[in-house]
């Protein structure tokens, strides 16, 4: 059989199918985290309080240290007041580069919010409560499912290694809800060890082009934090330093911008999900020097539920300019999710194709 290689490009809306915050829902819960006010000047009495200390702990460690947190407070309250009116809270960040208050306190509230919608998500579990695996039954309508049953059709354990190895997933959020999903659905699924399962998710390409919220304990890399983890002021600190802003993203000395950017001009099927198109992150993906390999052989699907259909049309047009591709093998449909995206073109997606 021949396989193809496939790109997944990942958005919100994608997690949002196991229970996390789309942009709105992201937006409103980081304004409330910020919305720090003390009574009588003294005691906090709302915002979140390890944000707060967090804050405090950046002050006492900046040169010289300091112990007003009010510059920090200012910019979060910035923060807070401008979230209805923004894009998304990376756009504002962007918005305001050079502000370091305000960057600051935009990534420790990202942290923060992703932990508790991963500890809130539908593929959490307490190893060592009393829900000590996770639960699939609870997820067949969802794209994990789906996707899952993609990468495993007619494939046995020991051919694993090669198809992943022809997958990338660009995510755009900073969870780790796929990686979380699909090293337990491995090892339940083909009885595999956890550190076979470990090992093949790293043979596929995943990056995240804005960060994440640390790296999981199995996959080894820098200092790890549990999937939905709760987190001490100075840990907080250290993971809002891995969380990028757009120009960080885009810079090929900070990020992997380059091979990100590689993955989806040598895919043959890229398929965006739960991905709202915002022309900065449609810039990180493709720039003037990374045209489409093979355009003519390339195809584009992609949910976009919620937009119009004009916007679908430009979404599709721009595809089309970025990629050189024909714009009949771009198919961008507002009627899908992404789980019943996969149902409709379950054979074009189809991970192994036959020789003919």
């Amino acid at each position: 059989m021949i396989e193809r290689r496939t790109t997944l490009i990942i958005g919100a809306g994608a997690s949002a199918e196991c229970g996390l915050p789309t942009g709105a829902k992201l937006k409103e819960r980081i304004s409330s985290l910020l919305n720090i006010q003390f009574e009588h000047g003294i005691r906090q009495k709302t915002g979140d309080y390890a944000i707060c200390e967090a804050l405090r702990v950046a002050v006492a460690n900046a040169m010289p240290p300091g112990r007003d947190i009010n510059p920090h407070l200012h910019a979060a309250w910035r923060i807070r007041d401008a979230m209805p009116q923004a894009i998304s809270i990376d756009n504002f960040i962007d918005t305001h580069q050079g502000n370091s208050q305000l960057e600051l306190c935009g990534k420790l509230a990202i942290v923060r919010a992703i932990l508790d919608a991963e500890r809130q998500s539908k593929i959490y579990f307490d190893p060592h409560g009393n829900k000590r695996a996770l639960h699939f039954d609870s997820l067949g309508a969802t794209w994990y499912t789906r996707f899952f049953q993609l990468l495993t059709e007619n494939c046995t354990a020991d051919q694993l290694e090669e198809r992943f190895s022809r997958i990338s997933l660009i995510i755009f959020n900073y969870d780790r809800c796929i990686e979380h999903f699909l090293y337990h659905a491995l090892q339940n699924y083909y009885g595999i060890s956890a550190e076979q399962a470990g090992n093949l998710i790293n043979r596929l390409g995943i990056f995240h082009p804005y960060g994440k919220v640390g790296p999981l304990i199995w996959q080894n890399q820098g200092e790890p934090v549990d999937f939905g983890a709760e987190t001490d002021a100075r840990k907080l600190l250290k993971l809002a330093s891995q969380i990028r802003t757009f120009t960080e993203g885009t810079d090929p000395t900070h990020s992997e911008v380059e091979e990100i950017r590689a993955s989806v001009t040598g895919a043959q099927i890229v398929i965006f999900l739960g991905f709202a198109f915002h022309r900065l992150n449609l810039q990180l993906i493709w720039s003037d020097g990374f045209l489409h390999e093979s355009p003519d052989g390339a195809k584009f699907f992609g949910t976009a539920l919620g937009l119009s259909q004009n916007d679908c049309d430009e979404i599709t047009n721009e595809l089309a300019n970025l990629s050189r591709a024909p714009i009949q093998r771009i198919l961008i449909r507002n009627t899908l999710t992404c789980e019943k995206l996969f149902e409709e073109y379950w054979r074009s997606l189809s991970l192994a194709r036959f020789r003919s």
